[in-house]
């Protein structure tokens, strides 16, 4: 098991650097003015353009300028993002935690249930109840997010008033920004179960409710799917068979023998559900004005925010690089076969 970790983690190393080299080769697309804004910490700043592009070597021969521009990244310099008028770290850590927070609501539903529903229509294969589960999963995963979303809106918030979109209310938003309330995360349900505020902490929640029910009911479906033909294979096996034979009941044979090795592609699509929905949902944050980190990213495209979005790109790939590390960590915990490797 060591040795598997040891190994996944050395294949980091050239994976990181393919990152930084693909990353740096679409810098070269611009010019060295449009370049040295990456280098700008402060506004003031850009009236010496010429300064900046002869300090940092913009233009210099290009294994010059990759080093200079990988050191810069790894001291946390990426940039001024004119969209939101601070550093682009700043930014991603600004409006990361509200992205983090809907994903820390929608993905354990979207996995304890989807995994729930493809078990119990892969025990019920070609009945009823298996039908109506793959209809289900057909229609959810057809749904446009931005249709849905609407939909949810113009019913809860537009006809029943309640469940509206924004991460708070004006009044609480004015509290979360004032000196007496301590922000420890970023996440207002969190850090006002934190403050003591319960108040806020309801609020923050019935703003989570209808973009949560939005991704839970698109994602829910590819769960599913995947649980439900990863069930149908296991069920299958000689070791199901000879649990059946043994006498076991049947639900310790679903449960304990068939389920676990299901489990494994679930695994693979959950995890990069999840580093897909925490680089940014775009589309639902747009629709339900949400500021988390997909909304700044599209604001930051429309913008021609160049550093922002090379930045958001930076993130977006280290998030699927680790995301997959753990993925195969994952792998070795519940397959034992892959831990004799």
């Amino acid at each position: 098991m060591r040795a598997y970790i040891a190994r996944r983690l050395l294949l980091l190393v050239p994976t990181l650097i393919g990152l930084s080299i693909l990353i740096f080769a679409v810098l070269q697309v611009f010019s060295p003015v449009e370049r040295a804004a990456l280098y700008i910490r402060d506004p003031k700043a850009a009236k010496n353009i010429g300064a900046i592009i002869r300090k940092y070597h913009l233009d210099a021969p290009l294994y010059v300028q990759y080093f200079t521009w990988l050191s810069e990244v790894l001291h946390g310099n990426l940039g001024w993002s004119k969209s939101v008028n601070m550093p682009v770290s700043e930014a991603i850590k600004t409006f990361l935690p509200a992205t983090v927070e809907l994903v820390a609501f929608s993905i354990p539903l979207t996995v304890i249930v989807g995994i729930y529903l493809g078990v119990i229509s892969a025990t019920h294969k070609d009945k009823a109840l298996d039908h109506a589960t793959r209809a289900l999963a057909i229609a959810g995963w057809s749904l446009p997010s931005f249709w849905l979303g609407l939909v949810l809106i113009s019913i809860f918030y537009g006809g029943l008033k309640i469940f509206p979109p924004g991460r708070l209310s004006t009044e609480h938003s004015i509290v979360v920004n004032s000196p007496g309330f301590i922000r420890y995360t970023g996440m207002n349900t969190i850090d006002a179960l934190l403050n003591g505020n319960l108040e806020i902490f309801l609020d923050a929640l019935q703003h989570l409710i209808l973009p949560t029910i939005t991704l839970t009911t698109i994602n829910i479906a590819l769960i599913v799917r995947i649980m439900r033909s990863g069930m149908l294979e296991s069920l299958s096996k000689n070791y199901v068979l000879a649990a059946r034979a043994k006498g076991l009941p049947e639900k310790v044979v679903i449960n304990k023998h068939a389920r676990r090795n299901a489990l494994i592609p679930v695994i693979t699509v959950s995890g990069l559900l999840t580093a897909g929905m925490l680089s940014g949902v775009v589309i639902t944050e747009t629709v339900f004005n949400y500021h988390g980190i997909g909304y700044w990213a599209a604001n930051a495209a429309t913008q021609l925010d160049i550093p922002a979005v090379l930045g958001f790109a930076i993130f977006t790939g280290l998030l699927f690089i680790f995301a997959n590390l753990i993925v195969d960590l994952l792998y070795a915990y519940i397959d034992p076969r892959i831990r004799l490797e």
